[in-house]
């Protein structure tokens, strides 16, 4: 029998629910039956899903208190991305590959957040090491606002080796360094293109960084030396955005 995991909040839910055969179950607020849990109830039953109409606090209790908006499901966990999935999203795509790579992000909440910047900037994957780096656990789902059923998530036994064969197909990393001169405003951001960003804290590993093809970093204005990993995402991957859409 496939694994299964918890996956709650509203937006998480909906997106779940986009590919029912993967939901085992459903269990919403009675106490508050507004027209967003009756839409999600609707999806479900048409899809032959009953719901359970639970009172909060069985909800509180199943989620462990986390925030859930009055409503929780069960999916059957999907198989993590694969190196094989990369190489074939890659040979398939018919534009530049813009990716996202993750170096030991391993924060829940900003895995989710990288996420959904990533599906708002148009992000064909993000990358992420198996190993001491976070996966896409249920609070990085509902952080991820849906975002982690709609921009896959790749996970490698050797990031060192991924980014050698990203070079190898004329992908051009990008890493984010905050000691480094090149501003992010600076750099060429159009083409096949991967974010590297590092870990909370150390940032960027040494062997990840000698990959990197440039180093870039944001300019600070203020008195702060660093920013939140998911807010440093989320401005690189804006600005590639900018580059690769403009006239």
């Amino acid at each position: 029998m496939a694994a299964t995991e918890l996956v709650f909040g509203l937006h998480a839910v909906e997106a779940v629910l986009q590919r029912p055969d993967g939901v085992v179950e459903l269990w919403l607020d009675s106490g508050r039956r507004d027209q967003r849990l009756q839409a999600l109830a609707a999806a479900a039953e048409a899809e032959g899903l009953r719901p359970h109409w639970v009172k909060r606090q069985e909800l509180d209790k199943l989620t462990g208190g986390d925030r859930h908006q009055g409503a929780a499901a069960r999916v059957r966990q999907a198989e993590a991305r694969s190196e094989a999935f990369l190489d074939q999203l890659l040979t398939e795509l018919e534009v530049p590959p813009f990716l996202l790579i993750l170096d030991g992000v391993t924060d829940p909440h900003n895995l989710g957040a990288c996420l959904r910047s990533a599906d708002a900037a148009g992000v064909h994957a993000v990358i992420a090491p198996r190993d001491k780096a976070c996966g896409l656990t249920p609070v990085a789902r509902k952080v991820a606002s849906g975002a982690a059923e709609t921009v896959p998530f790749v996970q490698v036994t050797n990031l060192a080796r991924t980014l050698r064969l990203l070079q190898d197909t004329g992908v051009f990393l990008v890493g984010a360094a905050g000691e480094t001169q090149t501003s992010l405003y600076d750099a060429d951001l159009c083409g096949p293109l991967g974010i590297v960003m590092g870990a909370e804290g150390s940032g960027l590993r040494r062997l990840t960084r000698e990959h990197c093809d440039v180093l870039v970093r944001i300019p600070m204005a203020g008195s702060v030396e660093s920013l939140n990993v998911s807010v440093a995402t989320g401005i690189c991957l804006f600005e590639a955005l900018r580059q690769r859409t403009r006239n």
